[in-house]
This record gives structure tokens, C-alpha cells and sequence, in this order.
């Protein structure tokens, strides 16, 4: 029987799919071990082979924890909202639905082709009303809850307006925004929209005005991640800051708690610090500088007090509030021309753009708290409003920005920290001595930063201040294809629909642009209102809403009565493992532990950490190729000779190239432009081929090096895709994609099947196992499972090509061994192993054999490999029991057939022999 991996992967996974073999049951005896993959965005375009890479893994410890005795929970889906469908549906008129269908349906049949043991009865779509319907519950929750900072916990707002109610809202420590002080009495005289109003500042979930990115071009915000260079990434649309009244999540208010969790969870310290910089934990304080000439004060957060005496102007944020109110009339046109450049530019460009200078004098000046000094108000956009309090006090000495700003606007620059030569940079010292910073003179940074501090506070100008800063999330999008908001405004106020009214589903609309007037898509929808005649939110909710808590629906798809039940809850109870790429750090990582952390506060989940174990793949970079044309001539030459050309390099479809040399039929056939190609090429082992170049780069097509898992599956099979894709390199690290080693992983299988078969019979014999077949396979058994929970499966592979060479010398045909190599081998080519498990006799699925056992005593030497010397020049090898003696040593030897050869009619004049070491005759 020879080895069809066409029929035999077709066979297997009509198998698993009839059999149900991946389902997983809350009520199994077995431990429970949830692993999740971060589920795809389904794009036209499908898988390509970069795509599998974390799926490929996630399957193989999935397999080997099923193998090892556990009930494993392995689910799948997609993050079906989102700005590209919408686009497409603009630019064609179909609808987002229809299009998202036929990408999932595309997607799924790739998914299957490669053999995943996912529980598809599990299957979860965004965009699909029965799941989103308890994206819009949560949000409804997030809305009747705040944040009480006492208990550390979100708590439902009806209990802090019975606090209102009762004595007002001096008391009150909860996580909000700026709210004056009222009383009792005040309370209840307020009106309905009044105290809504008020409300908004405490709800975890809220209406405020913000700067957001805002797109003409796309008729929506996008997140900063969408931006880039002030365009959009998708289409190249400009976009410009804008405040808009927007839905937003009170995340800062978990910012602590964000922080604290992350040393109880198994991530890469990398992982770790960029979430831990995100959120950015800043210990300091709040000052308070006296606009001149006028009650404003300016408040300022710095995390060196210290510093103070240094500072020789203020900055605000472009956006700041301060703006409007300290900016002269002098200065008026000026600052709102500079005002409508910093809209166009986002907060990421403004952050990163280091070397670029740009600020603009608001004609005002505050007073310095200390020295009495008149310091200049100017407005930068190196400075963000949602920082701190959107106003910085600028240390040119001792902050970068602040010197590079001083320098371009010829402000005086005072170093008050001593040790640096701040004639050419600023010295950013984080220790030293003060100078020139009257009571704090000769005192070290940090006592000068505690005695600052209480000075600060001793004269009532500021007080000690942790700050974070992690921000509220923008949570609106003026989008079509988003969830829905439950919410309408009855008589202007922001109104939950009854959980009975939900889900409530997108209406149709005639177009997937905004209004004429301005208004998002949902506003051209036919009586988009309550049944009461009240108007329905217009905007809908980001992608990041549908990720947020898709884990926890995994555990309970199928329940209609809520997102999960405690019963299915309490058993999976978080993911142990998540696997997925490390650009989701700062986004929705953030959002999804948020998210579980209100849920747990609630009572609602039984874990405050949703991920236990997180792991980030690597990229799998495209391998371009090239191509050398003759400038104005349609004639290409091969690489090696290109020098003696002017040529134009141009990308080649890797698909029609095999080890860098070109199909050079297949290339005329590839473009039309190209039919009557011709080629000068190079003599190789006398055979004339086309050479092309090669580079490292983004797999995109673009540069046609995108290369579908469907051509590989085809060609090779679905678990050469899977052994190769692991074997390219360490899961964690980055790798180019190369198909001249596939052949190598594909031969590496047929060499497995050539242990079980020969001239189409099976060899396969009940004999016992021999000390060195074991040998070979428990070395096997140790190495995979050091591998395993590293997730180091190159060195699996590796390792499984030793233990097949090495069986195949011994021309092992021990069905003890070979049954042992297979159940091992399972995870990583499912297909095949399936295959040759059905052959040695098993009925059920191989997913649920047990993992060989190692025993260690078979690694354990019992022989030693002598080299026998005659006249001191080796001559072969022999295997000697390692408690032999000296004596014996030299009797095997002589009396052993290989020795006769060599010294046969010779006299032996000399025998050395060193135990464990060498053997050497010497004759004469």
C-alpha cells in the first residue's frame, strides 16, 4: 500500500467531522484544558500559509493534552465586523452579510484541508445576532454599573443615586469624571436629563466628548492603529483630530487592577512590559499654576516635583480645554491656524515624530507657584490632552522635548539637576544633585522629590497624585457593519432597551455611506426608533466589541438564556492556553481582561484573568522572487548573468518558480504582456534553467509571494504543511516561508510508511522490541516532551528524523515501537498517523490512544562501543557490556571473528586495554 495522502486525509477528516470526534462535554471526569486560537478576521483573499502557523501549534499541544488524559476544549471562529467588508459592500453594493458568508464558508473549507481538531459545534460569528446579542448585554451592564474605588470593584449605579439621594455626592468615592460638588436636596431637584448628565460622569460605560480620529474619506473614526501618517491605512483617506460626542468604556478605572494582574499570568515578559507601558503607572504630583490676570489655574501632573525651579514655559495639548481660555485675542488667529494643522495629524504620528518641532504662543502666561516668575503659555502637539491633565510644565534642561521646543523658540533653558553639559542636549538625569532650585539646593532627586512633594502640599498648591495612562476606550463607530448600541433618547436622554428587546439587529439600508447629512449609516435606515416612536443610537460598536468575551461564549455557544451559564462557567473556567500574535497587546488584550474583570466583579465569571498562558507566534515572511527584463525589451535574463545587462528587476509569482528557478512556460502563460517572453539562462549540470532572485519580505500580493496552504495540501498534503511549517524555526520567532526544504519533510513520511510497508504488505511483527529500538524510540519520547510545553517543535521534527533514520538502520519492524512512534508522531501529521493507527489493528480514533510513557532505565547505557586498534589504527568497533573486566574484555575480542582478519599468522606482541575507553593489538 502505498502512501496516498490525497485519500488519506480526505478519508480522516470525513471521519472526524461525521464522528463528532473533537466535541468536547462540560460533564467528563477528565481534567479540563481550554486552548484558543485568536480567531480570524475572514478577508476574500483566505488563508495564506503565514496564517496556519499559530493554528498548526495550538493543534499539536491540543492533540498531545488529549493524548495526555485531558477533556480539551478547542474552539474556533470569527471576528466577522469590521471596516473592510463595509468598503467592499461601498465600493460594490453587496452587502457585508453575503460577502462575510462567503468568506467564512472559504475559510472553513482551508481550516479543514489542514486537519484542525477544533469542536466546530462551537462555532462562533460576531455578526451573527444570537452572539452579539450578549455583546449589546454586556454594554447594557457596563452602563447600570460605576466603579466604587472603596470596595475596588464596579457596583450598580442605582446604589450611588440612593447615596444622591440621601447626602449628595461629596462622599462618594468613586472612579469618575469632573463633577462639582451637590448636595441631597440639589439632587432631587435636578431633572431627568440633569441627573443623567451627571450620571454619565460614573457609568462604566458613557457618553462624553472626545478627540477622535475622524476620516471624512470613510465617514467614521477609526482606531490609531487604522491611522498612519495621518491617513488612513485602509483606502489613504486623511484623517484629522475631531471632538464628537462619543460612546466610551470606563477602562482607566481598572487601570490598577489592569497592572497588578498581570504578575499572576504565564506571559513572556516582553508581552508583559508592553501592556505594563501601556497602562504606564506614573507616581508624582498635581500642581497648580495662576493664569495671570485671571482666576483660571492650570493644573499640571509631573512625576518630577523636583524639577520645579527648572521650568520656563507651559505647554498645553492642541485639544486641551485651557486653550480656548487663555489664548488673547492677539493671538487668536494664529493659534486656530496651527489649531486645524494639528487636526490632521493623529496622536500616534504626534508621538513618534520626535525630530518635528511645531508649537504656536497663546499670548498668556501663568505664575510660577514658587518663585512668582511670569511663565509663557504656548500650545505643541508633542503634548496629548488625554495625558495627565493636557497641560505639561516644561523642564527644557532635563526633558528631550522640552529642549528641542525651547531651542526652536529661543526660550530660556535652566538646568537645576547637576551632572550633565547641557550646552548641545538636555540631561535627562534620574539621579544627581540639585542646584539652582532654592530650599532644594544640594539635596539628592529623589529626597528632593519627596520634599517637594510635601512642600506642595504644605502650601496648598498641589498634592501627591498617581496617575495612569491607560485611557477610557472610544467605543463608537460611525460605521454600518458593528453591533448595534441597545441604547435610545427618550426626550435627549440615553436609555437602555430591555434585555427582552434584544438583540436588537442592524436594519437594512439603501446605502453603506453616511447621510447626506452627515448622520451614520444606521441613519438612513426606515424607522430606526423604539416601538414608542424614540430614536435608536446611530453609531455602532468597534471591532474590538465582538473579541472581548468571544472566549467565554466558546464555553456555552448554544445558550439562550445568557452569554455563559455558571455550570459551564465553573467547569472551563478560563483559557489555559491562548495562542495569537503580539499586536494585540495593547489592544485587545486590554479590552478582553477589562472586560472579564467587570464581568468577575458582577458575579457573573468565576475567573478575574481570562487568559491563564499566553504564547505569540512569529510572522511567516513572504520569500519573493525576481525576475531580470532587458530594459525595453520583453527578454529576461537568468540571475547569474543579469550583471552583464542593465536590467529591471521585477516580482515573479512565486507560484511558478521551484528552488529559485523559473517555469519559464508557466511565466508566459502568467500575464499576457509576457507570451512572447525569452530568456537568456545559465547551464546547470548541462541543463539550461532561469535563476531568479530572492528576497525576505511582508507577504502581501503586492509582491506576488503570497503562497496558498491550499497549493501546498495539494501538491504535498495537509500534515507535510503541518510538519514543515513547525520545522521552519521556533514558533516565537519570525521566519521567511520557503518551499526547497518541503520535498525533504514529504520524502521524511514516506520514509515513516516505509517501516510499515514493503511492496504494498504490511512488515509490521509482533517480535519484542530489541534494547536498541527502545533506545532510539525513548530518546524520541524524552526529546518530544521537553519540547512540548516549550512549544520548541523544530526541534520535534528534528528530532523525529534522528529516531526514523535511526529505526530504519535497525530495519525495526516491532509493532511495540512503531505503534508507539505513531501515537507520539499524532499531533504533528494527524492524517497519516490515523492512517497507519487503523492498520495495526486499532478501531477507534488515535486522538484518544495514550501517550507513550518514558522510561529512562532504556537510556541508560548497558554497552560500550570499543574502537579495536591493531597497531594503533582503528579498525572497527565493538560492542562491550560496560561491567566487563579486563580480562573479559580481552577474551570477546580475541575470540571475536572481525579480529582473525587482522592478526591471523601475526604474533601479538602487546595488548593494551583502558575499561571503557580502547582496545589496541599490537602484533608483529
Amino acid at each position: 500500500m502505498s502512501y496516498n495522502f490525497q485519500e488519506i486525509e480526505a478519508k480522516w477528516q470525513k471521519y472526524w467531522n461525521e464522528n463528532q470526534t473533537f466535541k468536547a462535554e462540560e460533564n467528563s471526569t477528565k481534567p479540563k484544558y481550554y486552548i484558543l486560537d485568536m480567531f480570524p478576521y475572514p478577508s476574500g483573499a483566505g488563508l495564506h500559509v503565514g496564517h496556519p502557523l499559530g493554528y498548526i501549534a495550538s493543534d499539536i499541544y491540543t492533540r498531545f493534552k488529549r493524548l495526555a488524559g485531558f477533556n480539551v476544549l478547542h474552539p474556533m471562529g470569527y471576528d466577522a465586523f469590521g471596516l473592510p467588508a463595509e468598503q467592499y459592500a461601498i465600493q460594490t453594493g453587496r452587502h457585508p452579510a453575503d460577502t462575510t458568508r462567503e468568506n467564512i464558508a472559504r475559510y472553513r473549507e482551508q481550516l479543514d484541508k489542514i486537519g484542525f481538531s477544533y469542536d466546530w459545534n462551537r462555532e462562533v460569528q460576531t455578526c451573527d445576532p444570537k452572539y452579539y446579542k450578549w455583546t449589546q448585554w454586556a454594554f447594557i451592564q457596563m452602563f447600570e454599573h460605576y466603579y466604587d474605588l472603596g470596595e475596588n470593584k464596579a457596583k450598580p449605579i442605582s446604589e450611588i443615586v440612593e447615596k444622591f439621594s440621601v447626602s449628595g455626592n461629596a462622599e462618594v468615592n468613586a472612579h469618575s469624571g469632573e463633577v462639582e460638588e451637590f448636595t441631597a436636596d440639589q439632587w432631587k431637584s435636578f431633572n431627568e436629563k440633569e441627573k443623567e448628565n451627571i450620571l454619565q460622569n460614573y457609568r462604566l460605560a458613557f457618553l462624553a466628548e472626545t478627540a477622535v480620529n475622524w476620516c471624512p474619506g470613510l465617514g467614521t473614526v477609526l482606531a490609531n492603529d487604522e491611522v498612519k501618517d495621518g491617513l488612513s491605512v485602509r483606502g489613504s483617506h486623511p484623517v484629522e483630530q475631531k471632538k464628537m460626542q462619543q460612546w466610551c468604556l470606563r477602562v482607566s478605572a481598572y487601570a490598577p487592577r489592569l497592572l497588578d494582574g498581570l504578575d499572576e499570568l504565564n506571559w513572556s515578559d516582553s508581552l508583559k512590559e508592553m501592556q505594563k507601558n501601556w497602562i504606564g503607572k506614573s507616581v508624582g504630583a498635581e500642581l497648580r499654576f495662576d493664569v495671570k490676570d485671571s482666576s483660571e489655574k492650570i493644573e499640571v501632573f509631573t512625576t518630577r516635583a523636583d524639577t520645579v525651579f527648572g521650568v520656563s514655559f507651559m505647554v498645553l495639548a492642541p485639544e486641551s480645554d485651557y486653550v480656548a481660555t487663555v489664548t488673547t485675542a492677539e493671538h487668536k488667529s494664529e493659534v486656530e491656524e496651527y489649531l486645524a494643522a494639528t487636526k490632521k495629524r493623529s496622536e500616534r504620528d504626534r508621538l513618534a515624530d520626535v525630530k518635528r518641532v511645531s508649537g504656536v504662543f497663546t499670548g498668556s502666561y501663568c505664575i510660577h507657584p514658587f518663585t512668582g516668575k511670569e511663565v509663557p503659555i504656548w500650545i505643541g502637539d508633542y503634548v496629548l490632552g488625554g495625558y495627565g491633565t493636557g497641560a505639561v510644565m516644561a523642564v527644557p534642561a532635563h526633558d528631550s522635548r522640552d529642549y528641542a521646543f525651547a531651542k526652536h523658540f529661543n526660550i530660556p533653558i535652566t538646568q537645576v539637576v547637576s551632572g550633565g553639559d547641557i550646552s548641545e542636549e538636555s540631561y535627562d538625569a534620574k539621579d544627581g544633585t540639585m542646584m539652582n532650585s532654592d530650599f532644594l539646593d544640594g539635596l539628592k532627586v529623589k529626597e528632593a522629590i519627596k520634599k517637594m512633594i510635601y512642600e506642595v502640599e504644605k502650601r496648598g498648591i498641589g498634592k501627591k497624585q498617581t496617575n495612569f495612562r491607560l485611557r477610557d476606550a472610544i467605543f463608537s463607530r460611525q460605521r454600518y457593519w458593528g453591533e448595534p448600541f441597545p441604547i435610545y433618547f427618550k426626550d435627549g436622554v440615553p436609555t437602555p432597551l430591555s434585555i427582552d428587546d434584544l438583540p436588537l439587529q442592524l436594519p437594512e439600508v439603501d446605502k453603506f455611506l453616511p447621510t447626506e447629512d452627515g448622520q451614520p449609516p444606521l441613519g438612513r435606515a426606515e424607522n430606526w426608533k423604539t416601538k414608542d416612536g424614540h430614536p435608536l443610537e446611530m453609531s455602532t460598536m468597534p471591532g474590538f466589541a465582538g473579541s472581548s468575551a468571544y472566549y467565554l461564549r466558546y464555553m456555552d455557544p448554544h445558550n439562550e438564556e445568557g452569554l455563559i451559564s455558571k455550570e459551564a462557567n465553573n467547569y472551563w473556567q478560563d483559557v489555559d492556553l491562548y495562542i495569537g500574535g503580539a499586536e494585540h497587546a495593547t489592544g485587545h488584550l486590554i479590552y478582553s481582561r477589562y472586560w472579564n474583570k467587570f464581568l468577575f466583579d458582577i458575579g457573573y465569571v468565576c475567573k478575574e484573568e481570562p487568559f491563564k498562558r499566553l504564547v505569540n507566534q512569529g510572522m511567516i515572511q513572504g520569500r519573493s522572487n525576481f525576475v531580470y527584463r532587458l530594459k525595453g525589451k520583453n527578454e529576461f535574463v537568468s540571475l547569474g548573468l543579469k550583471d552583464k545587462y542593465d536590467t529591471q528587476e521585477i516580482h515573479v509569482d512565486v507560484n511558478i518558480v521551484h528552488n529559485d528557478q523559473l517555469d519559464m512556460e508557466a511565466f508566459k502563460a502568467w500575464r499576457p504582456e509576457f507570451k512572447t517572453a525569452t530568456f537568456i539562462t545559465e547551464d546547470v549540470d548541462g541543463k539550461e534553467v532561469y535563476n531568479c532572485g530572492y528576497a525576505v519580505e511582508k507577504m502581501s500580493k503586492s509582491m506576488f509571494n503570497v503562497v496558498s496552504p491550499d497549493t501546498i495540501v495539494e501538491k504535498y498534503g495537509a500534515d507535510t504543511l503541518r510538519l514543515y511549517e513547525m520545522f521552519l524555526g521556533p514558533l516565537e520567532q519570525s521566519k521567511p516561508w520557503n518551499t526547497n526544504g518541503i520535498e525533504g519533510v514529504h520524502r521524511f513520511l514516506k520514509k515513516i510508511w516505509n517501516l510499515f510497508y514493503t511492496d504494498e504488505k504490511l512488515i509490521v511483527s509482533n517480535d519484542k522490541a530489541t534494547p536498541e529500538e527502545l533506545k532510539v524510540l525513548h530518546t524520541c519520547i524524552k526529546k518530544v516532551n521537553e519540547d512540548i510545553d516549550t512549544f520548541s517543535f523544530n526541534t520535534s521534527v528534528s528530532a523525529f528524523m534522528i529516531c526514523v533514520n535511526d529505526l530504519a538502520k535497525l530495519k525495526c519492524r516491532s509493532k511495540d515501537i512503531l505503534s508507539d512512534l505513531v501515537i507520539l508522531l499524532s499531533p504533528f501529521a494527524p492524517h497519516f498517523c490515523e492512517e497507519l493507527w487503523k492498520e495495526l489493528g486499532n478501531d477507534k480514533s488515535i486522538s484518544f490512544a495514550k501517550i507513550p510513557e518514558l522510561n529512562e532505565s532504556y537510556l541508560v547505557e548497558s554497552t560500550h562501543k570499543y574502537p579495536i586498534s591493531i597497531n594503533g589504527k582503528m579498525r572497527f568497533l565493538m560492542d562491550i557490556s560496560l561491567d566487563a573486566s579486563k580480562d573479559e574484555i580481552e577474551k570477546l575480542v580475541l575470540e571475536s571473528e572481525e579480529i582473525q582478519k587482522w592478526i591471523e599468522g601475526k604474533e601479538i606482541k602487546k595488548k593494551i586495554i583502558v575499561p571503557k575507553k580502547i582496545v589496541n593489538i599490537v602484533v608483529g
